[in-house]
């Protein structure tokens, strides 16, 4: 398997940690019952408790574009060390920020989220130009 698609395999897995952290901390806001019910009215959640499901909402995001840019290089033939180079540096900035996220590390949580991001991007560029 590429390291790419190994990344895109472990992101994944990150994603699923995260639910769990939002999951959890939901039970420990609204209790167990509130979060496993059809969740018909909206508790007042702490502030980490709002961040780590707005952590997973922008994961969600991130995560679609890196699947496209996996899926461009592989299928594309372009993967190489500098693809997979940004694909590492894609998982350890989402890795990143979920605590930086989570403890509201401002302006830092918004300079990780822009490595991956830019990682991201480089990744898609590469194929393209990989074409030319």
């Amino acid at each position: 398997m590429s390291a790419e698609l190994t990344v895109l395999a472990l992101a994944a897995i990150l994603q699923a940690v995260q639910i769990g952290l939002a999951g959890a901390a939901m039970n420990r806001d609204a209790g167990m019952g509130w979060n496993a019910g059809p969740r018909d009215e909206k508790p007042d959640f702490s502030p980490l408790t709002g961040r780590l499901r707005r952590a997973v909402d922008n994961h969600f995001e991130g995560l679609a574009f890196f699947t496209i840019a996996v899926l461009v290089v592989t299928l594309g033939g372009a993967a190489g060390g500098f693809t997979a180079f940004c694909a590492w540096v894609y998982l350890i900035a989402r890795i990143a920020y979920v605590p930086a996220y989570a403890l509201g590390w401002s302006p830092w949580r918004s300079v990780i989220w822009g490595a991956g991001f830019l990682a991201t991007m480089a990744m898609i560029a590469a194929a393209l130009f990989s074409f030319v």
